[in-house]
């Protein structure tokens, strides 16, 4: 089976430097390069099923975005947003474009991946070649907003694995239907066993500061710079909705194809936020876009 190396790259913030770790698949001196990047409380291991798929093809980069898995934390946690998260990128790809022949680089971001996509094509003079947003778009529905901002930066503690595995699967029920082993390693993903042997979360509970910081003020204007990003993008761009997610309405999604990129929307039934491309079904809709 194929294994994935693991790695890290140092990067940069105003309170000083930290290391984001990445996995790795695929052929390293593939200059064809696939960036896969997670939402909010997850990891680069949910890309393990995506990544085997396309690695014949792409040399398929998932990074733990900082503050999560393997990565570092920030010693300021008011740089958890995503103007940080794209200048890491940023340092990420100056690594895996190090490759003479790679030039560009495609992109497949989940709700806060997404984001960082957006944000990263929507500059001058970006490496994206085609962009897939899962489950995010132009427009954050408040209500979507507000039920992940309910479970975040709570210092959880479990005492057995399968505690807090029921945890990890009742905050999560909108991936959708999947097996229970699937579930597991969903659970697995994001779970630690701390020096007393207690299960907690893989991140820093720091990271619902700015959320929890942010202004009405501040909202709008943010909302105002996503849009503004989207309609800067002008690479191929496949839009993924949950039917049933809450964080990306089916107005903001079908007008995200007529404006921007015109993006090409896909929508999966009984699936809310986010899909979680684990199954071949969704992972052959994804194939489809990026090699063709």
């Amino acid at each position: 089976m194929t294994q994935a190396l693991l790695k890290t790259v140092q990067c940069l913030s105003p309170a000083g430097l930290h290391r984001m770790a990445y996995k790795e698949w695929g052929d390293p001196n593939n200059p064809n390069v696939l960036v896969c990047v997670h939402g909010l409380t997850r990891v680069s291991d949910d890309f393990d099923n995506l990544a085997r798929a396309l690695c014949d093809s792409y040399r398929v980069v998932c990074p733990d975005v900082v503050g999560r898995g393997r990565s570092s934390w920030l010693r300021d946690p008011q740089h958890y947003q995503v103007p940080q998260y794209v200048s890491d990128m940023v340092t990420l790809l100056a690594r895996v474009l190090a490759n003479p022949d790679a030039e560009q680089v495609d992109w497949f971001g989940t709700s806060m991946g997404g984001l960082i996509g957006m944000g990263l094509a929507s500059l001058p003079d970006n490496p994206v070649r085609k962009l897939v947003l899962n489950d995010v778009g132009s427009i954050l529905n408040p209500a979507g907003l507000a039920r992940i901002g309910k479970y975040i930066g709570k210092d959880l503690r479990f005492p057995t694995f399968d505690e807090a595995a029921r945890y990890i699967r009742a905050i999560s029920t909108t991936f959708g239907p999947h097996a229970d082993e699937e579930w597991r390693k969903f659970a697995a993903d994001v779970l630690r066993q701390d020096q007393a042997g207690q299960w907690i979360l893989h991140y820093d509970p720091k990271l619902a500061i700015p959320i929890k910081a942010a202004s009405p003020e501040s909202v709008q204007r943010s909302a105002a710079m996503l849009e503004l990003a989207y309609d800067a993008v002008t690479c191929p761009t496949l839009l993924v909705r949950g039917a049933e997610s809450d964080l990306l309405s089916r107005e903001v999604a079908q007008a995200m194809t007529r404006h921007g990129p015109k993006a090409k929307m896909v929508e999966f039934s009984g699936v809310g936020h986010a899909p979680t491309f684990v199954h071949a079904d969704q992972i052959e809709i994804v194939k489809e876009f990026l090699l063709n």
